[in-house]
């Protein structure tokens, strides 16, 4: 005798295909933008579907040919700039967390209680209340990395999130270690970052992105072009009467390309890290 099928109730046909036709209009904005950026320039905005296919958008952002521009790398600068600003902020903020969700823990001194309401205060206030007093602090740093960098390098979404871990972590575990000789230093780097590397690989991430896709700051404090991150060149270079589409398209997917890289290569440890959060 044959296998009996399992019979698909109506819910779950009905619930598939709502879901794929969310998924579908959800993913179509990226396909559009994708595709746009490969079409020759007379085609750009004019076709679903490819039918021939043409890199000088790419070529326009990356100093080929076809850059028309006095400065042709400037947009491989951006590019650079996008970098040099967002991996220092993700890979800081890990380490800030850290170490704050560590002392915050499984350490006991004087104004705990008061630094860890202080940190919970901060996060029923939007950061654009904030915009204009950082600012001012920071405004001799104004055209220079270290002043796009500062006031992001703290996470208090990411410090919370070590906080709620290390608050499943025994703390006869990091004893055992102070009785071996070991310092915080070296229970911070041998003990609690391993055992957060799924915590950290999301609060990197969060951060990453975040600061890779940061606009106001980076036009306020960093005007000069060639301190201008790529989100921010988007921004200033194309507008809706722009006679080059293309390349307004290319550098989005530059924008978004590493991102989706991070997600990819990273996908295991985010998904432990979103059932942690879960639980």
């Amino acid at each position: 005798m044959g296998r009996k099928r399992k019979k698909i109730k109506l819910s779950t046909i009905i619930i598939t295909i709502v879901t794929l036709i969310i998924l579908a209009i959800s993913l179509f904005p990226y396909y559009y933008m994708v595709l746009q950026s490969f079409l020759p320039w007379n085609m750009v905005d004019k076709a679903l579907l490819p039918k021939s296919i043409s890199l000088d958008s790419y070529r326009y952002l990356l100093g080929g040919n076809s850059a028309g521009s006095a400065d042709p790398w400037q947009w491989v600068r951006a590019l650079i700039n996008s970098f040099v600003v967002s991996v220092p902020t993700a890979i800081i903020s890990v380490l800030v967390g850290l170490m704050t969700g560590y002392a915050a823990t499984h350490m006991e001194y004087k104004g705990k209680g008061l630094i860890y309401s202080s940190l919970l205060f901060q996060m029923f206030f939007p950061i654009i209340i904030l915009l204009v007093p950082r600012y001012m602090l920071i405004r001799p740093l104004a055209n220079n990395y270290l002043g796009m960098l500062l006031p992001l390098i703290v996470s208090i979404w990411g410090i919370f999130m070590y906080i709620n871990y290390f608050k499943t972590i025994p703390n006869v575990v990091f004893e055992a270690a102070k009785i071996d000789g070991a310092t915080h230093f070296q229970i911070l780097l041998k003990i609690a970052l391993p055992s957060t590397k799924s915590i950290s690989i999301i609060v990197f991430l969060s951060v990453f992105m975040t600061r890779w896709n940061e606009l106001i700051w980076d036009m306020l404090v960093a005007p000069d072009y060639k301190m201008q991150t790529l989100n921010v060149m988007i921004s200033t270079q194309f507008n809706q009467n722009s006679t080059v589409p293309g390349p307004m398209y290319a550098a989005s997917v530059l924008l978004t390309l590493p991102v989706i890289i991070l997600f990819l290569c990273f996908s295991k440890y985010f998904k432990e890290g979103i059932n942690f959060m879960l639980k």
